[in-house]
C-alpha cells in the first residue's frame, strides 16, 4: 500500500496515495467573512471554487505563527471529494514522502479512541509513529455539510464574476 506522509502541527500523518489527487503549492486564497477557523479560504481551480481546510487548526495542533521558512514548505493536498459536491484541499505543514508499506505493519486504532474515528491505524516509520487518517472521518457529518454549503456559496460568487472569453 502506498501512503503519502505529511506533517500537521509537528505530528506525522498519512493518507492513502489514491485518496490524494494532486499536491499543489500554496495559491492565493480568498476568505469570505464568517468562515470557520479551520477553513483557510477558497481558490479557483479551473472555474471551480475549492475549499481549503487547515488540518492543524481542525485537529487543535496549530502552532503560534510560522516562520517564513516553514511557510515555504506548506502544501495543499487536493482531494477529489470531501463530503461536498467537488474537490477540496487540505493545508498541511509539509509533505514528507511517498512510501510503500506492508499492510501487516499497520496497527489498527479503535474508532472510539479518536474523534469520529479519524485515525484508523498507526505505522512506525523512521523511528516515529505516523497516524494513517481515514479520509471519510476527518470531518464530522455536520462539518462536511457546512463545508458543502460554504463551497456552494463560494461557487455562486465565483460564477457571478465569470466572463465569457
Amino acid at each position: 500500500m502506498q501512503i503519502l506522509l505529511f506533517e500537521v502541527g509537528g505530528v506525522g500523518c498519512a493518507l492513502r496515495r489514491q485518496e490524494v489527487r494532486e499536491l499543489l503549492p500554496m495559491p492565493h486564497l480568498w476568505r469570505p467573512p464568517a468562515l470557520p477557523r479551520s477553513v483557510a479560504g477558497f481558490f479557483n481551480l479551473g472555474g471551480q471554487a475549492v475549499p481549503v481546510v487547515t488540518l492543524a487548526t481542525l485537529f487543535g495542533l496549530e502552532a503560534p505563527g510560522l516562520t517564513k521558512e516553514a511557510e515555504a514548505y506548506r502544501h495543499l493536498m487536493l482531494i477529489d471529494r470531501l463530503g461536498g459536491s467537488g474537490p477540496a484541499a487540505f493545508l498541511v505543514d509539509r509533505v514528507i514522502d511517498l512510501v510503500t508499506v506492508d499492510e501487516a505493519r499497520l496497527s489498527p486504532v479503535p474508532a472510539s479512541d479518536t474523534l469520529n474515528g479519524c485515525i484508523e491505524a498507526e505505522i512506525e516509520h523512521s523511528g516515529a509513529l505516523v497516524h494513517l487518517l481515514s479520509l471519510e472521518r476527518i470531518l464530522l457529518a455536520e462539518e462536511r455539510q457546512s463545508l458543502a454549503d460554504l463551497s456552494g456559496r463560494a461557487q455562486e460568487r465565483l460564477g457571478e464574476w465569470a466572463t465569457d472569453a
